[in-house]
């Protein structure tokens, strides 16, 4: 029933952006634009909430619990699961926005900084670190652990509905089932938005190596080949494709951003990385609740609400798959591997590739803002033709998203598979494939149909209901964890006690 609900609200929401893309664009724009104005607030006070819950989970009394029995031991080394967790998470949005968004702050700035000045860059890179550091990470890492936790520990299927419907409230209960629709229909939409918007990354990087045109069929072209690629690697099995692609990527990934830090203004990339750090923490509080009630502005709607919202709807995705891969470890490894270790990763990605394109354009002239200005997906390609071996490291580039396309095409397939089997852990082969063709389908046809960002905006209006789901989860899994340690500290109880009767008095 839930799978013929989610296929039919897809199915309906994609023929109206087959038949009528304007339509849908607009709808969706005044919906989100209606969002973001009135429910702003919301996302911030969640998201923010969310790392708090993290913070308190890894270094409470709670981080010794395990995800699953205590003898269970991870599937996959802590190499491979960050590799693998990265890689789903945001890898591809790294890449895209690694240069974009500190140019595109530099040259709009948040509402009180004057454009192009050095105040403007220095919040370039602050928000930068903001948007990509510690929030979306508690927000896929609060859903992950929930699915892991009552998955793992409580024998339940992997699925969203598991945590709430634990909760001892009726309503809750009765509505969780259409949680999990509300989440196959956030990750179809979401996966197929990113499938058609890698496609335009790729054809821009084609275009700046090889001269190939920018245009609806060399973007089918890649659409159909990263699909015959993701779901090649989907049916070999997590522990085989998912597992070694996401290795390669991310040696990829390190390897390019060691050759940008040693070719490019290397003191300016450390002093800009420390800066920005000291920033951000002075300044956390402050950013993480900014609204502009007394400014006519729509600054932190357009990017900071818009970003909180984009992670919420991805986090059933992102969520499931990392707990897919995340049993065996305690709570407290969880959190630190899952939203502090990457934050780390993220800022140093920033530091290097933006600020190497911020130094280049106030002092190199490297026209990088024009270049965001005409094509966002171009932003890395301008900057890498004002280094050395420009054309190598955009080959290099144009590689890395693919594979890091395919790793989060067949993450998603594999994520679809499991919601759709019932929470089964590894899903048949044919169910994957239909997940992978049916995503590639719409993907292609809203490109077609110039409908692609319109469903963008579909899948972050439906991040709102989702926002309340997250909140649910959240209070599920603190009353879950605090059961379990309440458990456990018995259990120990009992054990020393019988110890003591075995031994008589005395210390144990």
């Amino acid at each position: 029933m839930q799978l013929f609900l989610s296929a039919g609200l897809i199915a309906a929401i994609v023929a109206w952006g087959l038949v009528a893309p304007a339509s849908l664009g607009a709808v969706f724009d005044r919906a989100l634009a209606t969002i973001t104005v009135h429910f702003g607030w919301l996302y911030l006070w969640v998201v923010l909430g969310l790392v708090v819950v993290c913070a308190l989970l890894a270094f409470s009394r709670y981080g010794d619990l395990k995800l699953g029995a205590d003898d269970d031991e991870p599937e996959f080394s802590r190499g491979t699961w960050f590799a693998m967790l990265f890689a789903a998470g945001m890898g591809i949005g790294l890449v895209f926005w690694g240069v974009a968004e500190p140019i595109s702050h530099f040259v709009a700035p948040p509402p009180g900084i004057t454009p192009g000045t050095p105040e403007a860059a220095n919040a370039a890179m602050r928000y930068a670190f903001f948007h990509w550091g510690l929030h979306p990470w508690a927000v896929y890492g609060v859903v992950a652990l929930a699915i892991a936790f009552f998955t793992f520990r409580r024998g339940r299927a992997a699925l969203i509905s598991s945590a709430t419907e634990s909760l001892p409230w009726r309503g809750v209960r009765v509505l969780s089932p259409l949680f999990n629709v509300l989440a196959v229909i956030a990750t179809a939409f979401g996966v197929a938005a990113s499938l058609g918007i890698g496609a335009l990354q790729i054809n821009s990087g084609l275009n700046a190596v090889f001269g190939v045109p920018v245009g609806t069929l060399p973007q089918m072209l890649i659409i159909a080949v990263t699909t015959a690629l993701f779901l090649g690697s989907a049916l070999t099995g997590v522990t085989r494709g998912i597992k070694w692609l996401s290795i390669v990527n991310l040696l990829i990934a390190a390897a390019l951003a060691l050759f940008v830090f040693a070719v490019g203004p290397t003191v300016a990339i450390i002093d800009t990385f420390t800066t920005t750090l000291g920033a951000y923490a002075s300044e956390f509080v402050r950013m993480s609740l900014r609204m502009t009630p007394f400014r006519d502005s729509g600054w932190v709607g357009g990017w900071t609400i818009f970003y909180w919202a984009w992670w919420i709807a991805w986090s059933p995705f992102v969520g499931l798959f990392i707990a897919r891969v995340s049993r065996g470890r305690t709570i407290r490894e969880f959190v630190i591997g899952t939203v502090f270790t990457p934050t780390l990763a993220g800022f140093l990605w920033f530091a290097i590739f933006g600020g190497t394109a911020l130094n280049l354009q106030i002092f190199g002239g490297v026209p990088i803002a024009d270049a965001v200005k005409a094509d966002v997906s171009t932003a890395m390609f301008a900057m890498f033709d004002a280094l050395p071996l420009g054309t190598v490291m955009s080959v290099v580039a144009t590689v890395l998203v693919l594979v890091f396309f395919v790793t989060s095409g067949d993450s998603a397939t594999l994520v679809l598979g499991i919601m759709s089997s019932k929470g089964e852990p590894d899903p048949k082969g044919r169910v994957k494939l239909v997940w992978g063709l049916l995503v590639a389908g719409i993907a292609a046809s809203l490109l077609l149909s110039g409908g692609i960002k319109a469903v963008q905006t579909a899948t972050i209006v439906f991040a709102l209901p989702f926002t309340l789901v997250i909140v649910l989860m959240t209070a599920a899994l603190w009353r879950a964890v605090r059961e379990d340690w309440q458990a456990e500290q018995r259990r120990e109880r009992e054990l020393r006690r019988r110890l003591r009767e075995m031994v008589g008095p005395g210390p144990l």
